[in-house]
């Protein structure tokens, strides 16, 4: 019997999508390279080279909207 408490992936409904993979892997440099505010954070994903769902630049705006998008 596996222990829930030890299962990373417990409230995971699905695989993610290659486009969430590669979020997840922009965000996580991004705070690997000690960026914490979300102003920088933005600026780190457009200089990544990972469009937004809508092809535009990343704003605070967008990333805040695929957030709870991603997150619901």
């Amino acid at each position: 019997m596996t222990d829930r408490y030890l299962d990373p992936h417990q409230a995971r409904q699905r695989t993610p999508t290659t486009y969430e993979d590669l979020l997840g892997d922009a965000i996580e440099r991004a705070f690997a390279a000690g960026i914490h505010d979300l102003a920088g954070l933005v600026e780190q994903l457009n200089q990544s080279g990972l469009a937004s769902p809508s092809g535009k630049l990343w704003t605070e705006a967008i990333y805040r909207e695929e957030m709870a998008t991603l997150g619901a």
